[in-house]
């Protein structure tokens, strides 16, 4: 793969369009149209890790994608000096590299369904275990497992490049860069691989855009392409963020002490060859008393360290990444004592963050209320002309519409692509109307 290729301001939908100037490059207005968008908007009420709200702010998948945006452009900028100075790539396009890689971060959770990992699991619960399993045999085995392992990362994919009902051609018509750098599984469901990057549905539109910038492919039987090069840093954002702020979250909950958070964070640096560091953290630790405060600081300085040592890792495997043979994330290839602080914090998140009660709770409740919620629309557009059915269609929004002559497999994913859309309180709110709870 080349840099001249995998950089293109090719938009989808608009591929003969002439294009403009603008006041913005391309990659910037691919960013400011992501921000003001309704999708990016509802992000504000889905769940990251932790209930919302809570008397304590914490994470929603909109901070945290805004997050991530900022420690993505950090990263793709350190790497767009870099190419700069190699003189590799259109140069215009290589100093938006920043821009690209913080648009694409904003997009990254946009097809998570609400209430995290668990409304995954409910859709596919559905079709595996309960009623949906009766529409097995209408399917093919394609469209079978793309909705059996419903994979967030596929259905952004199909939000931000399909056309919706009364909707543009393109969909969110973004770039070709900016949609490959969200990508990070380049391949259809059903390969026996646990994730996949688009549902059949989406398959040309992958193909294409694939084979425009250059992507390498790496199995043909199974039709696995290499990652374009800009995942890994997207990849690599998405988890410094999580990661670092679930810890700060977990803190600011009383779920971590300080003590332990404070070893957490400082344990991305050595005492011996890091002194200067720990003489800064002291400095600042008796200016600011307050604790949180305290941790933001040492929260702040960790993920910097992190930004630094991912930029290196990407540089120093800059042509095994091109070649399409890197293996594994950026964070994967931390070593020393990075490494060792960052899987500490892994196995503390999954021991006391993610199976805290707090979390599981919203966690069976987001299971029942999707499981739910699909058994009853899926009812209803299968079977649009019973009476129940013609009462809940018109909770279904027109851009995602079907008719009798929709085949199933799209009258499925009409009903996926407006549960997902959801937002947690929105889900909560529908479910309960349906159910007839809480009825004055």
């Amino acid at each position: 793969m080349n840099w001249e290729q995998l950089l293109s301001t090719i938009r989808t939908g608009q591929e003969d369009r002439k294009e403009i100037k603008h006041d913005r490059t391309q990659f910037q207005r691919d960013y400011d149209r992501l921000i003001f968008s309704s999708p990016f908007r509802r992000l504000q009420d889905k769940t990251q890790v932790f209930p919302l709200p809570g008397s304590v702010f914490v994470h929603n998948r909109l901070t945290h994608s805004l997050e991530v945006a900022s420690v993505g452009r950090s990263l793709g900028n350190n790497i767009s000096a870099r190419l700069l100075d190699a003189d590799m790539g259109n140069p215009d396009l290589v100093a938006e590299i920043g821009s690209v890689v913080a648009a694409a971060c904003l997009a990254h959770d946009l097809g998570n369904p609400p209430f995290g990992h668990s409304g995954e699991e409910a859709i596919s619960h559905y079709f595996t275990n309960g009623e949906g399993l009766k529409f097995k045999d209408e399917l093919t085995p394609s469209q079978w497992t793309d909705i059996t392992r419903f994979e967030g990362n596929a259905n952004a994919l199909r939000m931000l490049t399909h056309a919706f009902k009364g909707r543009r051609k393109g969909g969110f018509a973004m770039t070709y860069t900016t949609i490959a750098s969200i990508l990070k599984y380049p391949y259809e469901s059903g390969i026996g691989l646990k994730k996949y990057g688009y549902f059949q549905s989406e398959k040309s539109t992958f193909e294409h855009i694939a084979n425009s910038l250059g992507f390498k492919k790496i199995d043909e039987e199974k039709g696995i392409y290499a990652r374009h090069p800009l995942v890994y840093l997207v990849e690599a954002a998405d988890d410094i963020c999580y990661q670092v702020m679930d810890i700060e979250d977990a803190h600011k909950l009383k779920i971590l002490s300080y003590e332990e958070t404070y070893d957490l964070l400082t344990g991305f640096f050595d005492k011996e060859s890091e002194a200067h560091e720990f003489t800064k953290i002291n400095e600042i630790f008796t200016e600011v008393s307050d604790k949180n405060e305290q941790m933001a600081f040492l929260r702040a300085k960790v993920i910097g360290k992190l930004v630094n040592r991912c930029t290196d890792i990407f540089w120093n495997n800059h042509q095994t990444i091109l070649d399409g043979q890197f293996s594994g994330s950026l964070i994967d290839h931390l070593s020393g004592i990075e490494h060792t602080a960052m899987e500490t914090c892994k196995k503390t998140a999954f021991k006391r963050i993610y199976k805290h009660p707090s979390v599981v709770e919203i966690e069976i409740a987001g299971y029942r209320i999707l499981g739910t919620l699909l058994e009853e629309f899926i009812k209803a557009v299968t079977n649009p002309k019973d009476f129940y059915s013609k009462m809940l269609l018109p909770f279904i929004p027109e851009q995602f519409t079907t008719d009798e002559a929709t085949p199933l497999y799209e009258k499925i994913q009409s009903v996926l692509d407006f549960i997902s859309g959801m937002t947690d309180v929105y889900a909560l709110d529908l479910y309960k109307k349906i159910s007839g709870i809480g009825l004055k």
